[in-house]
């Protein structure tokens, strides 16, 4: 079987690795990351006109990319730099408008950026606990419940919101200007949003809308899985390039078996997690989309546990300033695991299946 990528991905992956290498070093990254919008609104026009979000959308809905490998093609090159540009967001909130006849070219082309809210307090990861209420309101409706940790939901000039309709899910439009949106950063870099709603105004997008959101959902695990596969192949080239440098007893540390079997370790991890993406790259589309989906997270989970903690024990001290990038690579890969559902979550999804 043929695993390189096709001509056209490959030209999108080295245009956007040469540009988030050229904008987004270690230290631009973490002055952006950390300090309100939590992202870089110029690198993101940018980043637009690189036709990165239009990647993430099917030729029938404006885009022209839009499958599971065309989506792994972007995370893996933003988990490269550890990017906390707010396109999980982008491509969450396309993946449930191209369930409809909606125009994206506001959002595709970057002008217009989106978040989509799904998890509470109460139902952090479980689509089916959601207690947001819509209710119907003249010609509209309005929304009242809160929505918890919205990624990009900071910088979103529009909400696509789930709540319960007749008790079914369906979702629901709210301009940001309406909401209680409250952004902070993450521990990790980026932003996100608490969103509190009280008879908010809200425009209906989708009715019985259970299968878009959980395809928005598992578009977004292969997103947050690739992402982290890039992430853990610069850790992992960080850490062997310092085992070459640091001198023990008179010779590079790298050349003690111990630390060399370990190193290893480090890049089979990080070989089974490129391959589990693969797979749920080419089931994207597919019936069994969810299961391995949640294979995947729970895999790469695992494997970025290990891969962060290894790093940060070979290279000693140093791994845990501040100062040096690979603290922060280290904590984004353990972060990702706690998005879109945990490994213990879908370890349990798995079982189900």
């Amino acid at each position: 079987m043929d695993f390189d990528l096709t001509e056209d991905r490959q030209m999108l992956s080295d245009s956007l690795n040469r540009f988030l290498a050229d904008k987004y070093p270690v230290d631009h990254r973490i002055k952006v990351a950390y300090q309100e919008p939590f992202h870089d609104p110029a690198l993101w026009d940018q980043l637009a006109e690189l036709g990165a979000i239009f990647a993430l959308a099917p030729e029938d809905k404006g885009g022209f990319g839009g499958t599971g490998f065309d989506i792994s093609v972007v995370f893996e090159s933003l988990g490269r730099v550890i990017c906390p540009e707010p396109v999980l967001g982008a491509l969450m909130a396309t993946r449930i408008l191209s369930h409809t006849d909606a125009n994206q070219e506001a959002l595709l082309s970057g002008s217009m950026r989106a978040a989509v809210g799904l998890g509470e307090i109460e139902a952090p990861y479980d689509l089916s606990s959601i207690a947001t209420e819509a209710t119907k309101s003249g010609d509209g409706y309005t929304l009242t419940g809160r929505k918890s940790a919205v990624y990009g939901g900071q910088a979103a000039h529009h909400l696509l919101i789930a709540a319960k309709l007749d008790g079914k899910l369906a979702v629901f439009r709210v301009d940001a200007a309406d909401a209680d949106v409250t952004g902070y950063a993450m521990i990790d870099g980026g932003g996100a949003a608490e969103v509190i709603m009280e008879n908010t105004p809200a425009v209906l997008v989708l009715e019985d809308a259970a299968d878009a959101v959980q395809d928005a959902v598992n578009a977004g695990i292969l997103a947050l899985c690739s992402e982290a596969v890039g992430a853990m192949e610069v850790l992992h080239a960080m850490t062997v390039d310092y085992l070459k440098q640091r001198k023990q007893f008179g010779r590079p540390i790298g050349t003690f078996q111990a630390l060399q079997h370990r190193a290893v370790d480090m890049l089979t991890e990080i070989e089974q997690s490129r391959s589990i993406v693969i797979k749920a790259a080419s089931e994207l589309d597919g019936p069994d989309a969810t299961k391995y989906c949640a294979m995947a997270k729970n895999l790469i989970g695992r494997a970025g546990r290990l891969v962060a903690e290894e790093a940060i024990q070979m290279h000693g001290g140093i791994a845990m300033t501040w100062e040096y990038p690979g603290s922060h690579y280290a904590k984004r890969i353990i972060m990702i695991d706690a998005q879109l559902g945990d490994t213990d979550y879908h370890l349990s999804r798995v079982m189900a299946a």
